[in-house]
């Protein structure tokens, strides 16, 4: 215990041990975006070789080191988090920064170093002598120091994409990203890795602009802090989130959960940042902002922000098409196979609320392909029983009466003769043989009567919008919608009707469902009067304005049902004869 104390001290530094306390009774996890005390930008040259670089001072915070390295020791005990010392990836990147690049490895603070730490410089194919400063950098220094050299420029993204992956390769717990050009103060790596280390945060962004007007005190440009603010508020507006900044390349990530982004298919520019949370955000991750240090100096900037800007918006703008299902695009598809991207859409005219209506009241329900369960909860409040069916459990397994993981190439063996309703909702368009399916599930109702009704929903490949794309050229799959990936059959009404019916079905009615329009928009008076609009086209014509199929079917008897009904009466018959 003693020398697990005296590790978590040294640990700490001095700027975590300033901050502990005020930390502790105000954290900043409950998003705040302020800290609970004065942050000031001073001048100075404390244990740096530089000049006139700003560092923090918290002024206020005057516990001691033992009460953080006690919460730091209790926190790494917690699930989920690193039992010891963390391996800490300090990751510079750099190009073209041989006048900076010495004074900013001496700057990492000692305390750093009581983890398991490594410092990498990846050298962009730099022009400069950027690479052999890092070398003599790391032969003066009694820590590990790693320095790559890029045969090729890799770009800004580019060269984060190496760094993330050596992190993953060597198993590291924390990767900090830190410019090698002096932009960003060292000194405050502590801060980044601290919510991190005790499990608040997946993902620490440095922000320049906490508290309020930091950044101008600091010395950003007027024309740079309007950029900022203007493409922050925009993204924040298209993403619904609420950060302080985007434009900071000062930030810190869990490994892990980096481990769970394809940010290799991210850009080789500048907006990489921008990818990246906005990954981040998809992914459900933890993200903290720390306030930094604002610093201009004598670095070239190599951003063309008119350019910057354009990616910026643009990014942001395709994360919000591949979410909504409209376009596709791989490095935001974070979720990998699930179910749970399937929301419920309730409230205006769609498939979910006409096939609960179609429903009755106290129904027994079979549902196929009931994806996460929240479709069964809008049953049960209709009273009825509901059996599911999918090949993920759902996320809300109690909403089900009884559920069974089945795969399609299983045989069907579930008698559906105690079934009122068999649901199909955007389910047969994920099929490889509806056929053989449909087959299956009409020997299994085993009756003369013709069984429980079959509520279907599919997606309309002949609506105007696809036409549309398709006279343009487009044919693109997304996360969601009438061309989802999944999607191995695609459908108009005429083929919906001709596969039921040539499997043996009695189509009793057909109807068109329009777009999800609150699904973009939510529900608000312009959502709903589109939706009006598209229902009132829809009446004009059901096959150009459908977004979806909406059908009801019953099946036909089998061959075999007749026959051993056949049977069944001519024995009945005989009898009375013979008597």
């Amino acid at each position: 215990m003693n020398l697990e104390l005296k590790l978590d001290r040294r640990i700490c530094g001095n700027v975590l041990a300033r901050w502990g306390e005020e930390l502790r009774r105000n954290p900043l996890s409950k998003g705040s975006k302020a800290l609970p005390f004065d942050l000031h930008c001073s001048q100075g040259s404390a244990g740096r070789t530089g000049e006139g670089l700003p560092y923090i001072n918290a002024e206020g915070a005057t516990s001691g080191p033992e009460d953080l390295m006690q919460m730091m020791l209790e926190h790494s005990k917690g699930p989920g988090h690193p039992v010891g010392r963390p391996k800490v990836l300090i990751f510079v990147v750099a190009y073209e920064a041989e006048a900076h690049l010495e004074e900013v490895l001496s700057r990492i603070p000692p305390g750093v170093f009581e983890f398991e730490t490594e410092v990498l410089v990846i050298d962009d194919s730099s022009r400069d002598r950027t690479f052999e400063v890092g070398m003599r950098s790391a032969s003066r220094s009694s820590q590990h120091f790693t320095i790559l050299y890029n045969n090729e420029n890799q770009g800004y993204g580019g060269n984060q994409k190496l760094g993330y992956a050596y992190a993953l390769r060597h198993n590291f717990d924390f990767v900090v990203l830190l410019h090698g050009d002096g932009q960003y103060a060292p000194e405050c790596i502590l801060d980044l890795l601290r919510p991190l280390i005790d499990g608040r945060a997946d993902a620490v962004l440095g922000s320049r602009m906490l508290p309020r007007g930091q950044a101008l005190k600091g010395g950003m440009p007027l024309y740079k802090f309007l950029g900022n603010r203007i493409l922050t508020r925009t993204q924040n507006f298209l993403l619904r989130s609420g950060l302080s900044e985007f434009h900071s390349g000062f930030r810190a990530y869990r490994v892990a959960a980096l481990g769970r982004l394809p940010f290799q298919y991210n850009s080789n520019a500048f907006h990489f940042d921008t990818e990246i949370i906005i990954q981040l955000m998809l992914a459900g991750c933890r993200i903290q902002e720390v306030p930094i240090p604002t610093y201009y100096g004598k670095e070239i900037c190599r951003v063309n922000g008119v350019r910057y800007a354009i990616d910026v918006v643009l990014a942001t703008l395709a994360s919000r098409i591949h979410c909504l299902g409209i376009l596709y695009d791989r490095k935001f598809d974070i979720e990998g196979p699930s179910n749970l991207h399937y929301g419920l859409k309730l409230g205006y005219r769609s498939s979910h609320t006409m096939a609960l209506q179609a429903v009755a009241a106290g129904a027994r329900v079979l549902d196929i392909g009931c994806g996460p369960g929240s479709f069964a909860r809008e049953l049960a409040k209709k009273r009825c029983r509901v059996v599911g069916v999918d090949k993920f459990l759902p996320a809300e397994l109690d909403a089900f009466e009884n559920f069974r993981v089945w795969h399609e190439e299983e045989p069907w063996d579930l008698d559906l003769r105690d079934f009122d309703s068999v649901l199909l909702l955007d389910v047969i368009e994920h099929l490889k043989e509806p056929e053989r399916f449909l087959d299956g599930l009409r020997h299994a109702v085993r009756s003369l009567r013709g069984g429980p009704r079959f509520i279907v929903t599919t997606g309309n490949v002949a609506f105007g919008i696809l036409r549309l794309q398709l006279l343009l050229g487009n044919f693109n799959y997304g996360k969601r919608g009438i061309l989802d990936l999944t999607h191995t059959r695609l459908y108009t009404f005429r083929t919906l009707r001709s596969l039921f019916e040539q499997c043996g079905f009695r189509v009793e009615s057909v109807a068109g469902v329009p777009a999800p329009f609150p699904e973009a928009l939510g529900l608000n008076r312009l959502s709903r009067f589109l939706v009006w609009l598209n229902n009132a086209l829809i009446r004009a014509a059901r096959g150009l304005f459908s977004y979806q199929i909406f059908m009801v079917a019953t099946p036909t008897p089998t061959v075999d049902a007749l026959l051993d009904d056949s049977i069944t009466g001519s024995r009945e018959k005989a009898g009375a004869v013979t008597r």
